[in-house]
Parts: structure tokens; sequence; C-alpha cells
């Protein structure tokens, strides 16, 4: 086999390698904002997804329609310290709540051991906090997907859009030039993360945000509504700047190849 170019992998947590839809976050966030006395949507929760959960909180928070129903609700405009107070109930509910969708995508242990057999070493970045994650990682240890390393919101001073989660994986890989590294993710930040850090991206399309269906209701679409629908989730993930968008993770290899060859040729992302 002739030696790959890659050297990395990076993969993203929900939607991309475990809960199918990602739809671990999506209750939470409207049972904390219902806690506080404001009604929020599924698809509104899901509008800032893959940013830290913090600044997602305060995203949501801003939303007009949100921020004007909180001003109603209590009183004032939706502040920093409102944030705090969110994210202090929401983190231990999402800690709670996620080992009900620790399930891996179908693929996920397949793709990642082809990926290995190639020399490649796995990397991963996630908008969950560390205390989210260690109910997380083992359940999905247990069912083979235990990557090379793990960096969380909150373990840097910033974390996704930009750039810092992914140094850190550079780092615990030892794994450079940046050129040399694939980031798999499904949603804006987390495409926006690989971009800001220099690497290739490839969105996740049917299995993650975008198209926000669990494995259940994913199957059971007709197939115009599911072209449709991908069609529209393909349609964000470019927006963002993907160089390539997959359907799940068990799609990935043939990417890789076509990456490996973009290389070979001496394109750069």
């Amino acid at each position: 086999m002739t030696e790959s170019r890659l050297k990395a992998v990076v993969f993203d947590w929900a939607g991309t390698v475990v809960d199918f839809g990602s739809r671990a976050p999506m209750g939470a966030f409207v049972e904390v904002f219902g806690r506080f006395g404001v009604d929020i949507s599924i698809e509104e929760a899901r509008g800032p997804m893959g940013l830290p959960k913090w600044d997602h909180i305060q995203a949501l928070g801003r939303n007009p329609r949100i921020a004007e129903a909180w001003k109603a609700a209590k009183g004032a405009p939706f502040t920093d310290a409102d944030v705090d107070a969110i994210y202090e109930v929401f983190v231990p509910l999402n800690a709670e709540v996620v080992v009900d969708y620790a399930d891996l995508i179908p693929g996920a242990v397949e793709t990642v051991a082809a990926l290995r057999e190639r020399g490649l070493k796995i990397g991963s970045t996630t908008g969950y906090t560390r205390e989210i994650m260690e109910r997380l990682a083992p359940l999905a240890a247990e069912q083979g997907f235990a990557p090379d390393n793990l960096v969380c919101a909150g373990d840097l001073s910033s974390g996704r859009p930009g750039a810092l989660m992914m140094y850190r994986t550079f780092l615990d890989l030892d794994v450079w030039p940046a050129w040399s590294v694939v980031k798999v993710d499904d949603t804006d930040p987390g495409i926006a993360e690989g971009l800001a850090a220099g690497t290739w991206t490839v969105g996740v399309a049917a299995s993650g945000n975008a198209m926000g269906l669990s494995r259940e209701e994913y199957e059971a679409l007709d197939d115009d509504t599911y072209l449709e629908r991908f069609a529209a989730a393909e349609s964000t993930l470019l927006r963002a700047g993907a160089h390539f968008v997959v359907g799940s993770v068990e799609d990935l290899l043939p990417v890789i190849d076509e990456i490996e060859g973009r290389l070979l040729r001496g394109e750069r992302p």
C-alpha cells in the first residue's frame, strides 16, 4: 500500500460518530430554557449547534424572537449573567441525558478501523464539556470508538469556530502540516474550526444536525423527501465551507481516497 500523505482524521462526536441526528442536546436546551420561563423550539435550539455550549446558550439568547420572549418573561434583556445561570443548569442536565443517545452511528467502528489500517491517527474535538464527555466517552469506547485524543469545549480559552481545539489536537497527535489532517463534522462551527486550522473538511449531512432526524425517522423517509432534505443539509454544509459532504461516517473512505489523490497532484485545502 502506498504510504498515506494524510496523517490524521479528526472527528466531531454528536451527529458524526455517535447520536444519529444529534438529538441529545436539543431536548436539554428546550428543557433548560423552559425552566427559566422561556419556550424555545427544537429548530431554534439546533441553530447554533457545534458551538461550545456556553456560546450556544449565548447565541440562543441573542436570537431576536428568544430575546424578546426572555425580556417579556424576565422584564430585562438577556445578559451574559443569564448565560452563566442557564449554563450551570444545562451542563448537568445534558450529562444526564447524553447516556441515552450514546449509540455509535453505523459504520463508525469499521471506518475508523480502516483509517487506522492506513496508518492514520484518529483525533476528536467536541462542543461538549469535559463533564459531559466523562459520561459519553466510556460508552463509545465500549462500542469500539476510542480516539487517540479528546479536546472538549472549555479545555482552552476559546473553542469553535476558532482553531485552538484543532491546534491542541495537532499537538496531542504530533501531526503536521495542517493539510495532512481531515476534519469531519456535522455543523457549521465544526467545519469553520477545520477551515480556521487549515485542514481539509468533510461535512456530514444525513446523520447530523443539518438533517436532524433520528435513525428511525431517517430510514422512514420516502425517496423524494430524502433527496429534498439531504440537498438542503448538503447545501448548508457547503455554504459553511466544507470541501466535501457525505451522508454519514460510513461514506467517508472514498472521500479520503479523493483527498489523497488531490494531495498527490499537489493540491492543498
